[in-house]
């Protein structure tokens, strides 16, 4: 029978109502002729719960431990909603990721998969099942300890799934109904995409996007597994949500498919530093160590000389970073001043910055884009900090109290409520 791969979210299986009303979704595809996995996670809040107390029990814990105690929560879900299908008439199961198995590397809370053997889940299909019900979230790595993937882990397993079981599509049950322009909460004009292809859907969720988490868009990408975002709470039929497919299935590609914005980002500044070969080496390779995110970075020339020791050219590095981690990258970038690794005369730190970004398949072949985004903020007196560019993407730093309206001007500026 054809195979359809399901992920119910944390709201989506957020109580026995919502449990329930998810398992009449899946009853359906199975009265509709497919074999279904499905996917689920904790319980809303349940996850966080968990962790509160494993770190209450022991602060410096064995990271083996708290993947055993945090993978509970997907075990707990996957269970009754087995349970629910029984009740209604449907042949189904549940599975922990051990019993798949599925294997992953030893990074606990961040592992990574290494395989999806496909017999144990087909067997029980030859023999009656219909639906394999499987706790998201979490693995067994090759010491035969239970890991648990980190962020969007639950994601990730469902389109791992699709790709190792060949399904023909996989749909991301959540509490939205699909991929939209911009966010619905910063512009009422925000339209729901029809189809979007990976590539707009990886830039937009590596942007601030938060329907589905990079990690499963990547692997998506590559194993060209179509994902479908929908609501739980909505009566749906096979048109409803927005697609996620490769760029061939879309018949024409506006120039901008969405607006992006992250509002928790912060610039940084090392004035007057050595205009060296190795010097950004030397800055960023301190601040990947200490675990810093880096995002947009721009380098100005001088012709200065930096002392009378070092004639030659000096020069200004600006970068972006989350602004949670500037306490991280200060440290970094002072320890390595200590250590004479890099000179600079300098650090500004600026934490009242947002970045907003374009996105479109279409910039692929149209010019002016970036003309026209200027232009539309220029007129509203927005001015621009930092600018980056990708094939398919343009991003601008700007003063977080302009991010609204300027996520509202460019929606506006290039006509994206007339998307569908």
């Amino acid at each position: 029978m054809p195979l359809l791969v399901m992920k119910f979210g944390g709201t989506s299986v957020a109580d026995l109502d919502r449990i329930a009303n998810a398992a009449g979704k899946v009853a359906r595809e199975v009265e509709r002729g497919y074999d279904v996995i499905v996917i689920v996670s904790a319980m809303a809040g349940k996850t966080n719960e968990l962790v509160r107390w494993v770190e209450s029990t022991s602060p410096f814990f064995d990271a083996r431990e708290y993947d055993a105690v945090v993978a509970s929560g997907e075990n707990v879900t996957a269970g009754l909603m087995a349970l629910r299908l029984q009740e209604l008439g449907v042949p189904a199961r549940s599975w922990q990721g051990w019993q798949v198995p599925i294997l992953t590397t030893s990074a606990h809370s961040a592992a990574r998969f290494v395989d999806i053997p496909r017999d144990n889940i087909d067997a029980k299909f030859a023999e009656g099942m219909r639906v394999a019900v499987v706790a998201g979230f979490q693995g067994l790595s090759p010491e035969n300890r239970i890991t648990t993937l980190g962020r969007g882990g639950s994601d990730t397993t469902a389109v791992a799934f699709a790709a190792a079981f060949g399904a023909e599509r996989c749909d991301i049950y959540t509490d939205v109904d699909g991929i939209y322009t911009t966010d619905p909460r910063i512009t009422s004009k925000a339209r729901k995409l029809t189809r979007i292809s990976f590539e707009e859907m990886l830039e937009l969720a590596s942007l601030g996007a938060k329907v589905l988490q990079t990690r499963s868009v990547e692997l998506a990408m590559r194993y060209k597994v179509r994902l479908r975002v929908l609501s739980s709470f909505d009566d749906t039929d096979e048109t409803s949500g927005t697609l996620v497919c490769d760029e061939e299935e879309i018949m024409e590609s506006k120039v901008v498919s969405g607006v992006a914005h992250s509002r928790d980002e912060a610039k940084i500044t090392l004035f007057t530093i050595e205009d060296r070969p190795g010097i950004a080496a030397s800055i960023f390779g301190a601040l990947a160590e200490a675990g810093v995110n880096v995002d947009m970075i721009v380098q100005n020339i001088s012709e200065k000389d930096y002392d009378d020791e070092h004639p030659g050219a000096v020069t200004d590095m600006t970068f972006s970073c989350p602004v949670d981690q500037v306490p991280r990258a200060r440290k970094a970038l002072e320890a390595a001043l200590e250590r004479n690794l890099i000179k600079y005369d300098e650090l500004i730190i600026d934490t009242e910055v947002a970045k907003v970004s374009i996105v479109g398949i279409g910039m692929r072949s149209q010019a002016g884009v970036a003309a026209r985004m200027f232009e539309a903020l220029a007129a509203e007196g927005i001015n621009i900090k930092v600018i980056a560019t990708s094939e398919i993407k343009i991003s601008v730093m700007i003063d977080r109290k302009y991010m609204e309206l300027a996520v509202q001007t460019l929606h506006d500026a290039f006509e994206l409520e007339k998307a569908g």
